[in-house]
């Protein structure tokens, strides 16, 4: 494939994403695929990575640069946090290097907080935060995900963060919970729905409640035979909502940039006005992963190139 510069790779527990990037970032293909850390760590992660390269015909030479849980204790060559504060423009610096014989690859690393703040780590969610550095970013932003990160950044530095568990605990609640058969072949939760907005209202309004409005799921599915629909659209609006009237304990309720993409995007954006933020920024959590590591990938190949 001819123009490609380098390669970009978002590979994490369960999914890996790849870009091939000219020069200026413009994707010029890609390949997305189910293996993540487990899967890639049984067939090898390099015959993993080459494969996709092989597939897009990218000669060895072009280097990589990558994020995410590829680079932890279970991942490829683990890539040692970073303490807060933590400069986001210095990661670049600290990236670890992968030995290969057929390219440059390098893993960003994560962040970790210790101490008084409390114990917590990110890793790959700190790469999304780079493009906003380039237009000087500076307060909250609310990561969505299968762990949620709200993040504090004070002069291009990630300053404190803290995590929710909001998307792996709806996932175990929907499929392995006793309210798992109330929801039973719901459709995906409706930003719109009144049943989220209700589940989003309550969780704001009572957080120390959650363990019994969880099981109030499945006993208005029993008694007063709610909808898997309504019942699956409550719960999001439950775990969001606990999870904003934490999150406004810790940061406030200021202005926030919600870094999501697709379903996320939709349902944070909803619960975040109905929670009273400030103002809400959206920024699309894909476009920043790919430009946080090609910014990234700019910066430590050319440095590699010049001492070379």
């Amino acid at each position: 494939m001819g123009g490609v510069s380098h390669i970009v790779v978002d590979w994490g527990t369960s999914s890996f994403r790849l870009w091939a990037l000219d020069a200026g970032g413009a994707v010029l293909a890609e390949r997305r695929s189910a293996q993540g850390l487990a899967a890639s760590g049984a067939e090898g992660f390099e015959t993993v990575l080459e494969s996709h390269l092989a597939a897009l015909d990218i000669p060895d030479g072009v280097p990589v640069m990558m994020c995410g849980m590829v680079g932890s204790r279970a991942g490829w060559v683990e890539a040692a946090y970073v303490a807060t504060p933590a400069g986001l423009d210095g990661l670049t610096e600290q990236a670890a290097h992968v030995p290969s014989a057929r390219r440059l690859i390098r893993i960003l690393p994560g962040i970790a907080q210790r101490g008084a703040a409390g114990a917590d780590v990110m890793r790959g969610e700190e790469t999304q935060l780079l493009p906003l550095l380039r237009d000087g970013f500076a307060g909250t932003a609310c990561l969505p995900g299968t762990h949620s990160k709200w993040v504090r950044v004070e002069e291009g530095a990630v300053a404190g963060f803290a995590t929710f568990l909001t998307g792996e605990l709806f996932h175990l609640l929907r499929s392995a919970s006793v309210v798992a058969p109330a929801v039973e072949g719901a459709a995906p939760v409706d930003p719109a729905s009144a049943d989220f907005a209700t589940g989003v209202d309550d969780g704001l309004a009572a957080p120390e409640l959650l363990g019994r409005d969880l099981f109030r799921l499945r006993a208005g599915w029993l008694l007063d035979g709610a909808s898997p629909e309504a019942t699956l659209a409550r719960l999001s609006g439950l775990l969001i909502g606990a999870e904003l009237a934490g999150a406004a304990r810790i940061a406030g309720t200021g202005p926030v940039a919600l870094i999501a993409s697709g379903a996320a995007a939709a349902l944070y954006g909803t619960a975040l006005k109905r929670a009273g933020f400030a103002a809400v920024t959206l920024h699309d959590a894909e476009a920043c992963v790919r430009a946080g590591l090609h910014a990234a990938a700019l910066r430590a190949f050319r440095l590699e190139r010049i001492s070379a």
